[in-house]
């Protein structure tokens, strides 16, 4: 999904990922044809709605909803009227809300059964972005809610500027690796690299932002456990070195979702699992929690369970107590707060 507030440069960067070779036999989901300045590139109109690309891509118009787009483009790839697609770009508006848009992703059935949600991209204007954090809600939560995020403008900005800009972005979502286009170029292959539920990953994209959220180094050379903050944005860490009871975990969670939802708006975890030999993989946004995954091994020698959470005016210490409130009453194992 590629996502970004309203100039932030998501048409630049969406043309500069549509030239990369990998992206030959990719579905495009788009608001409009001329907000991509792709016609000079068109082969042949399918129909009032689908283009293919002289690069091989093919776009679509998102005339109605989300699902029904979506669908719509996989009933003509099935009846033979556009060409197999291996991966499928989702942008959104700039003054979209991405939790709904995600939802209707991670959530639905039909989706789910043919395609899994990948990479979440967000587009960050280097000379507008600060303000726009302060005052606009949506972009705050594009932020987020990122996997990569794409500084824009930055050959226009101000050093100093762009620099602040990317501690603020640190702040609201440390595992969300910072990537710099300039004069709208990017590295394409570090923004389509392997997703966490990408099976040739073998966790590495897990072990990376599980790294981020949870250390910082220090200069004798140890990390610790850290919780930044961003105003009423919060990301911190729970750890715990022994396995947890998989059934009261999850209990906990749906509970905790459930009421907070709104206001949680990542949550990523690793989790040793009583019983189990390999570790789980958790990873969500608001209310919504991808179908856990088991990776074959553990990424690293690190076997305890860490839970990331970026939280939106939430204190560390509700979600702490009410995890320490819900295993007193149900004998699940406790996971606690821990320095890593």
């Amino acid at each position: 999904m590629l996502t970004g507030f309203l100039g932030s440069g998501k048409t630049t960067l969406l043309n500069c990922l549509l030239k990369h070779p990998s992206l030959g036999d990719a579905a495009v989901l788009i608001n409009e044809f001329g907000e991509v300045g792709i016609d000079h590139q068109l082969v042949e109109t399918v129909d009032e709605s689908t283009v293919l690309l002289a690069s091989g891509c093919l776009c679509c118009t998102i005339r109605d909803d989300l699902k029904q787009a979506i669908m719509e483009v996989h009933d003509k790839r099935a009846r033979g009227i556009v060409p197999p697609y291996r991966r499928m770009i989702v942008e959104t508006t700039g003054l979209a809300d991405p939790a709904p848009i995600l939802a209707t992703l991670m959530n639905d059935v039909s989706l789910r059964y043919h395609y899994r949600l990948g990479t979440i991209v967000t587009t960050v204007d280097a000379v507008n972005g600060l303000d726009q954090l302060d005052r606009q809600e949506e972009s705050l939560k594009q932020a987020a809610v990122a996997d990569r995020i794409v500084l824009t403008k930055t050959d226009i900005a101000e050093a100093e500027t762009v620099e602040t800009l990317r501690q603020r972005l640190d702040r609201i979502n440390p595992s969300a690796e910072l990537l710099v286009g300039q004069h709208g170029a990017v590295d394409v292959e570090r923004v389509l690299r392997a997703d966490v539920y990408d099976p040739a990953a073998k966790g590495r994209e897990v072990v990376r932002w599980i790294e981020a959220e949870t250390a910082v180094p220090h200069a004798h050379g140890h990390a610790h456990d850290v919780n930044r903050h961003d105003e009423n944005i919060h990301s911190f860490c729970l750890v715990h070195d022994e396995p947890v009871d998989w059934t009261a975990f999850g209990i906990w969670l749906t509970m905790l979702l459930h009421t907070h939802g709104e206001n949680i708006l990542r949550v990523k975890g690793l989790l040793n699992v009583e019983g189990v030999e390999t570790p789980v993989v958790i990873n969500g946004v608001q209310h919504i929690i991808h179908p856990p995954m088991h990776l074959d091994a553990w990424p690293d020698g690190n076997r305890q369970s860490r839970v990331v959470f970026i939280v939106r005016g939430l204190e560390r210490a509700l979600i702490e107590d009410s995890l320490a409130v819900f295993n007193r009453l149900g004998g699940g194992a406790p996971l606690g707060s821990k320095a890593a």
